[in-house]
Order: structure tokens, then sequence, then C-alpha cells
């Protein structure tokens, strides 16, 4: 088991197209974390406690310091959870990687495919990463699971890009294939129906239940490098119910990151 786990939020959300608040969540995913109303331990009983390396939050200026703050965590030669922050972060994270990574595989975890060439003028906004982590070759494959907003523009870039999606409307997760390289997790909030994350920017209907993610992510077969979460903006959460499943998806995301 590796010792340590690289906890850095990055708190951005200027490239959020409809709705700003992301950039107050890391912090918030960490008071849940730690108020006491759960334990520390994943659901296959492994304390993450001691595995926590928290860098803290960072106030991100230039969006592409994302990218030389998470090298420099990398150097520390652990692993990395990163907190968002909207998921323009994913870009730069991913590009971090790219160099210890240079054969990656993708996990995402949306209501949105995020495959804009570009949105609004902007090539870097949260609904792009995933474009340029893919013209780039930063990832050898992308799998897109809860995707419920397919629009032409996004179904041409998957295509183009040969992402491989599992949109809900006929969604069965033991279709999705076993991954063979090492793998990044990328959830955004708005994955989960908005019944069960009601703290996110875009409300989409339909969406992935709690167990289903967590079932997700404990049968995955290959080793987690690196994950992010992302797009919780507490202004539109309820209850804080949006930030104890961040947290609870914390801990099972760091669980599985620890396995080798």
């Amino acid at each position: 088991m590796m010792t340590k786990i690289t906890i850095q939020g990055m708190k951005l959300d200027e490239k959020s197209s409809y709705q700003q608040g992301p950039a107050l969540a890391p912090p918030l995913i960490r008071d849940a974390l730690y108020s006491g109303s759960l334990n520390l331990f994943s659901e296959n009983g492994i304390n993450i406690e001691n595995a926590i390396d928290d860098k803290g939050d960072f106030d991100i200026k230039n969006y592409f310091d994302i990218e030389t703050i998470t090298k420099k965590h990398l150097n520390l030669d652990n692993k990395i959870l990163t907190l968002g922050g909207d998921h323009s972060i994913t870009f730069p994270v991913i590009k971090a990687h790219h160099e210890k990574y240079p054969v990656l595989d993708i996990l995402h975890i949306d209501a949105h495919a995020d495959l804009y060439d570009n949105y609004e003028g902007d090539k870097y906004s949260h609904a792009c990463p995933f474009a340029r982590i893919m013209e780039n070759g930063f990832a050898a494959r992308l799998v897109q699971v809860g995707i419920r907003t397919l629009n032409t523009h996004q179904a041409e870039q998957a295509e183009k890009f040969n992402v491989e999606i599992h949109e809900m409307r006929n969604l069965d997760l033991k279709r999705i294939p076993k991954f063979e390289n090492p793998l990044y997790i990328s959830l955004d909030m708005d994955g989960f129906d908005p019944a069960f994350a009601p703290g996110v920017s875009h409300h989409e209907p339909g969406g992935l239940s709690s167990r289903q993610v967590i079932d997700l992510i404990q049968n995955i077969n290959t080793e987690v490098i690196g994950a992010d979460i992302v797009e919780y903006n507490p202004n539109r959460d309820f209850q804080n119910m949006t930030a104890f499943l961040a947290a609870k998806m914390m801990k099972e995301i760091l669980s599985k990151m620890l396995e080798i």
C-alpha cells in the first residue's frame, strides 16, 4: 500500500458558464469529511486518515498555475486527489500527470460530456476540458458515464476522439469494460441525480444514484493514480447534502487509490 495521497484544493470557478460557486467547495468538503458525522473508514474497511497529506487550498488567479502546482505535488512521489473548483481544472491537472503517466485512461462521471471545442469563446471553459485532453493525446482512453445532455457537436467530438460514452438513457454498468492502463477518475457532482446532489450549478434530472457511483468505483480493476471531485456548488446545496456526498466519494476514491 502507498502511504500518502496528496490532497490539493483548486478554488476556481471563473470558467463556469452558468453559475459561480464551485470555488467555495474545497474547504466545505473537508469540513464534512472531518465533521464527526462520519468516520474515516471506507466501505472496504480502509482507514484513510493517516494516508492524507493535505496541502490545502489554492486561490487560482492564473488558470495555468494549476498545472504548476500539480507538478510540484507530483514531485513528492504521491498520488494526488484534487478538490475543485469547476471542471476546467481537470485539463491542467491531467496535463501535469502526462509526463509521469504517458499512457493513461480516464473514467469521467458527469451529466455532460464536456467535449466542446470552445464554449462561449473560451477553449478552457468547464465545458471543454476533455476536448483539450483528447486533442493533446493526454489520455489513451476516455470512458464517460452518466451523460444525459449530448448534443450534435459533442457527439461529433466524441466520435472524432473515440470517446466511449455510456449514456443514462440506456445505462448498464455491467457493460462498462475493464480498464488496462493506469486510471484517473474525474467525478463531476452533477453526474449524480439532483435528488442526491442538489448542490450543483446545473440540475440535470435522471442521473446516477449514490450507490451506482460507489459500486462503479469499488469495481475498478486497475490502479487509480489520480482523481478529482469537481462542480460542487455550495450556493445551491440543501442541508450540506452534496458536501457530505462529496466527502463520502472522497473516502471511497482515496481507498481505491491506496490499492496498488
